[in-house]
């Protein structure tokens, strides 16, 4: 009745409405909703998603395969090399670039063939017209990250540094970025 092929690519993308960490605020039914605006991509091992420095265009959520993600910290300081991140199904990556106009902080590199669904700037756009709840709820998802991400970055610039350093930095950021913005 239905092809081996089908069934599995069912079970892979279940997979992923079940047991996405990045989607768990959403109902199974959100979850399919959501998926319905993703791309479905073939990835080759070795092949380059995106490298580190590129503008953030989407996310991408792991189907099949397995995904590194590669900071390249050479620039800072030769003698550190890389940090690496290995990813697997149900993982998903590359968020901020969502809700955010940031560019990409790793590179990211297929350990294996993978099967990627990548979800994008557009796409978002379309959620907030055919479902703003939806949208509402991602957003705010992307949101959480963002801040949780600030908040383990500033304590631990704190610890290495001083807190007058770590906090300075954080407000001097937010009001060069507000003086910018009104010019």
């Amino acid at each position: 009745m239905f092809e081996k092929g089908f069934m599995k690519k069912m079970k892979n993308q279940s997979n992923i409405i079940l047991k996405s960490r990045f989607l768990r605020s959403l109902s199974p039914l959100q979850r399919y909703e959501f998926l319905q605006l993703c791309h479905r991509r073939k990835y080759k091992e070795g092949e380059y998603i995106y490298y580190q420095n590129d503008p953030g265009t989407g996310m991408y959520f792991i189907e099949n395969g397995r995904v590194q993600l590669i900071v390249e910290t050479t620039l800072d300081d030769p003698a550190k090399g890389e940090l690496t991140y290995d990813l697997s199904p149900p993982e998903s990556f590359g968020a901020l670039s969502i809700g955010y106009e940031l560019r990409r902080m790793s590179s990211a590199r297929c350990l294996t063939d993978c099967i990627l669904l990548g979800f994008f700037k557009p796409d978002f756009e379309t959620l907030k017209k055919r479902h703003p709840e939806i949208a509402v709820k991602f957003l705010e998802t992307v949101s959480t990250v963002a801040m949780k991400q600030l908040e383990k970055t500033t304590r631990k610039l704190a610890e290495v540094a001083d807190t007058h350093t770590a906090f300075s930095l954080q407000f001097t950021t937010y009001y060069e970025d507000e003086e910018k913005e009104e010019i």
